[in-house]
């Protein structure tokens, strides 16, 4: 059969219209109405840090090894404890639960780049009466069709959505790695406590049992007539008091046991910690150049890329002044079947579909994208914020360890010196040159002198756990995401 020539003529126009419209809709897919992003930077960044000293070199050590950052420490069983938080924490699988939906999020922006496919099916019957004839007909009506509708991402819309999201998942990323490092740094600071605690426990109960010897001596003086009444009283009392602590110090163990199980996942009732007589030793804690800290402090990560977010969202505000064309095509086939008659038809349809605009909206869309903007501003000083407290943290471990060797240092020498004057007491008294008052007050010095110093010593350790989070610990990107 020919076909007309006119009709060849409007069907060739159309298909060339449908070209140039398919060809300016490329085009336009091309837009971007999200500002520019650029990465922020801090004015200022110091060279060095103002505190490093001798007991904290100023070496930068960027390129040391940042996962198990607690070995630093030198401690067997806080390894072992570090590694049963990654698999035991309550709180760690709830954050890793978060970063899956941050990145469901990313998956189900994605998916507006596509068209949408969906398909349609029906089946019924129904019984008609025929008046002219009294009759009733039965008819069966079968439909099966489709529809295809694809948006073209004209004014940037989509990809700024799936931009913020994807950003927004890197930000959660970061998040988990924050919560993680917290969670390494809180059991190393409840570790080290519990390790002070068993020194100040071995420690008192030395002292329990030379306090138990002097009163045993000063008892015996006193039958022989050497000593008085009050010296014995001086004596029980020093020991009760010193058993008295002693308790209290098991007790305080027994809590913070506890609380470093719920850290871990364990249940306190089937947990424990063997103690130790000592204190481990203070170990020299590796520093990074100022530089670099914004690179590895996790949560300085999160909050750029929630500015990289907010920057994204400007983009999908301004999208909302434009229309929005949708493209859409849907066919299929119906078929009708009864006693008298049976018929099939098809029914097709293909075109672009313009979303209305909406003209008068009572300012919603201006309120929307200054919200927009309020909220990158917002997030860009968040983020200076995080960034000063990163430095400030540091510097304050820093000083504290600094300060505090010192502090253990001239500690040192009082515990020397308490115990000379404890032993020239005990001699004196022994010789009858002075009453037990004196070496009470000797022996009570010399404790608190010991005491002192496993504080000191214990703080120098915290601080050194504290001081390793403040420069990010081993904080690595999750997941190939980088944040550009």
């Amino acid at each position: 059969m020919e076909i007309p020539s006119d009709r060849v003529k409007v069907v060739g126009m159309a298909t060339e219209r449908g070209r140039v419209v398919l060809f300016f809709l490329v085009l336009l897919c091309g837009c971007n109405l999200a500002p520019r992003y650029h990465k922020p930077t801090l004015p200022d960044i110091p060279v060095t840090f103002r505190e490093t000293g001798p007991w904290t070199p100023a070496q930068p050590a960027d390129t040391a090894q940042r996962g198990a950052w607690w070995a630093v420490m030198g401690d067997e069983d806080l390894d072992r404890l570090e590694d049963r938080v990654e698999h035991g924490s309550p709180q760690l699988a709830a954050a890793v639960a978060r970063y899956d939906e941050a990145r469901a999020l990313v998956r189900r922006a994605r998916a507006d780049f596509f068209p949408q496919i969906d398909a349609t099916a029906s089946a019924q019957r129904e019984r008609a009466l025929f008046v002219a004839n009294g009759n009733y007909y039965e008819y069966r009506d079968y439909e099966a069709g489709g529809t295809v509708s694809w948006e073209p991402d004209i004014w940037g819309r989509i990809r700024n959505l799936v931009r913020a999201a994807r950003a927004s998942a890197q930000a959660s990323a970061a998040d988990l790695a924050s919560l993680r490092l917290s969670l390494e740094g809180e059991l190393g600071d409840d570790y080290f406590q519990l390790r002070g605690l068993d020194a100040r426990v071995s420690l008192l109960r030395k002292t329990i049992a030379a306090y138990s010897a002097a009163l045993d001596l000063t008892t015996k003086r006193f039958v022989g007539g050497a000593a008085n009444e009050l010296d014995v009283g001086r004596a029980r009392t020093q020991l009760t008091t010193t058993q008295s602590r002693l308790e209290q110090q098991v007790a305080d163990r027994a809590l913070m046991e506890h609380a470093i199980a719920v850290l871990i996942g364990e249940q306190p009732s089937t947990f424990s910690i063997p103690p130790v007589d000592d204190l481990p030793p203070v170990p020299v804690i590796p520093i990074t150049a100022p530089a670099h800290l914004l690179e590895r402090r996790p949560d300085v990560a999160s909050a750029e890329r929630h500015m990289a977010a907010a920057n994204a969202r400007v983009g999908v505000a301004r999208a909302a002044f434009f229309p929005n064309i949708t493209l859409g095509a849907m066919g299929g086939s119906e078929t009708t079947t009864s006693m008298l008659a049976s018929a099939g038809s098809g029914v097709w349809a293909l075109g672009p579909a313009l979303a209305t605009l909406a003209i008068f909206d009572g300012g919603r869309r201006f309120a929307n994208l200054a919200l927009t903007h309020a909220e990158y501003a917002e997030a860009a000083a968040s983020y200076r914020q995080t960034a000063l407290t990163a430095f400030r943290e540091v510097e304050d471990q820093l000083a504290l360890l600094n300060h505090l060797a010192d502090a253990a240092t001239r500690q040192e020498e009082g515990v020397t010196a308490a115990t000379r004057t404890d032993h020239l007491a005990s001699i004196q008294y022994r010789e009858g040159a002075v009453d037990y008052l004196q070496v009470v007050i000797a022996q009570t010095a010399e404790l608190q002198a010991r005491e002192d110093l496993i504080t000191v010593n214990t703080r120098r350790l915290m601080s050194g756990i504290d001081l390793v989070r403040a420069m990010g610990g081993g904080w690595r990107d999750h997941n190939g995401l980088k944040g550009k």
